[in-house]
Formats: structure tokens, sequence, C-alpha cells
């Protein structure tokens, strides 16, 4: 990452002032790019349960960038940042206090470039790939979104089941002691249609994702009190028409509002945040 802009490399046959690593989740800890030393690396290692699928690969993405390149700052760029301004009314649950949890919200990088993309006051991002959420910003703050305490909160994804109720789970549990990793990686639209990949599923499966989608956004619709656009990006956001058609067909009663595509650049939005920090 050098001179006045930030952008992403493929190799590491550039010149480099520092490393940038998107961490899916922060907890409550973490909120602002840190540089990683020993104890950010522990408290990181800590937070793997919250976040299996992403944590965990990140932290040994992390620890072979360090020996490939020691003599560079590494600095971790959180996902939950951008929903560090959600309201208490958004990121409380109806749970007892003491149960120590709240709502986090995932995709911030990724939400946060399509809002510096189409800068409209209210404007929806749906976030649908490998994981999927819908987020409300406002202004260009987060003000609500479909994830919570982990990733696995919200709308259907690829593996991953999304809500559930609790009772259900409960009811599970006894015959399902694994129940944990079948929702994170056998659930989603590879248990509605037999493939995560939305290409490859029936319209049935196609049909429950959409739905529970469109209903995400009519949710975040009530944060941002209406909609003037609603972004589409990630993999199934960007590439799939069909999806893209199935959630705005189901939404006629929020019009006007306009649709965009947006390219995920993530990895600009955290090399962006690692120079700030640097030269702060």
């Amino acid at each position: 990452m050098t001179g006045e802009e930030s952008r992403a490399v493929d190799s590491f046959d550039v010149a480099v002032d520092a490393v940038a690593h998107r961490i899916v989740h922060g907890g409550s800890r973490f909120r602002d790019p840190v540089l990683v030393d020993e104890s950010v690396r522990h408290a990181l290692e800590n937070l793997e349960e919250l976040a299996p699928l992403h944590n965990a690969p990140a932290l040994r993405a992390l620890a072979d960038a360090q020996s490939a390149l020691p003599g560079l700052p590494h600095i971790a760029v959180f996902d939950t940042a951008f929903h560090a301004t959600l309201p208490a009314e958004a990121y409380t649950y109806a749970v007892p206090a003491r149960f120590g949890i709240r709502r986090y919200g995932f995709h911030g990088l990724s939400v946060q470039w399509a809002a510096e993309q189409v800068r409209v006051p209210r404007l929806v991002v749906c976030h649908l790939g490998g994981g999927c959420s819908v987020t409300a910003v406002l202004n260009g703050a987060s003000v609500d979104t479909t994830m919570g305490f982990t990733p696995l909160e919200g709308v259907p994804m690829a593996t991953r089941s999304g809500s559930v109720d609790p009772g259900a789970l409960f009811h599970l549990l006894p015959r399902e002691p694994d129940l944990e990793r079948v929702l994170n990686e056998e659930s989603g639209l590879l248990a509605l249609g037999g493939s995560a990949d939305v290409r490859e599923v029936g319209q049935f499966a196609l049909d429950v994702f959409c739905y529970r989608v469109a209903c995400a956004v009519g949710g975040m619709a009530v944060a941002l009190g209406g909609v003037d656009a609603i972004v589409f990006t990630a993999g199934i956001g960007e590439h799939s028409e069909s999806v893209r058609d199935g959630v705005t067909s189901r939404l006629g009663f929020l019009q006007p509002f306009e649709v965009h595509v947006v390219a995920a650049r993530e990895e600009l939005v955290a090399a962006r945040a690692a120079r700030a920090l640097l030269v702060s």
C-alpha cells in the first residue's frame, strides 16, 4: 500500500507499507482498525466461536502473512465496525441483560463501499453471496441490519440457515448434537435446493430465498422511513438477475425506488482504513 491511493494487490511482488486483514467479528472490544500484536491476536482467538466460518481462517491467513512479511505492520479491520451506529432499539435482544449479548451486524466493509457508491438518504444494501445480509443505511450510517450476535442470524444464505425459531433448535438438540455445524454448513440454499450455488437450485429454493430477502428489505424500510434505493452486491446480488427480480417484484408497495448493482470492493475499504491508521 503506497502513495496517495490505496489499492488491492494479488501478490507480494509490489512495494507495500502495511497489510490489512478483514476480520469478520470484532466483538465488543474491537471497532476501529487496530495494529495486530500478541495481545490483539489472543483477543481475536477468543472470538473465533462467534464466527466459526470466518474468524479462524482469517487468523490463519494473518499468521501466514506475518510469516511472509514479518517487517510490515499488520492491521485488523473489522466487518462489525460500520454497524457501530446501530441504535439501541436495533441492537438489543429481548433477553436478560446478564447474558451479555447484543446484535453486532456484519458485511460492514461491503455495505460501506456500496453506500459510498450510491449516495441517497435512505438506502438498503442487499449483500447476497455465500453469506447474506440486508442493511438499512440512513444518511450514510447503518441503522439496522439482519445479521446479529453472529453471522448466522437473518436471511437464508448459501449454506447457513439464517434465523430459525429458537424453540425448534431446542427441539432438535437432543438428536442433532452437531447442530451448530449443520446450521452453518448444511442449511440455507443447500438444504432448500440441494446446492449452495443459486444457479443450480430449483424454483422453490429461489422463492424462499427471494421472499425472505424481500421481507428483510421491507423491515429496513421501517428503520429508514421509506426507501430511496436498493443496492445488490456480492456474488448472487451482482450476478443473479433472477434473484434481483424476485426480490424487487415483491416490493412494489415501496415504489418508487432505484435499483443499483454495485461490485463489492471490501479490500479497498480495508486498505483505506489501514492506511488511515498508519498516518494518524
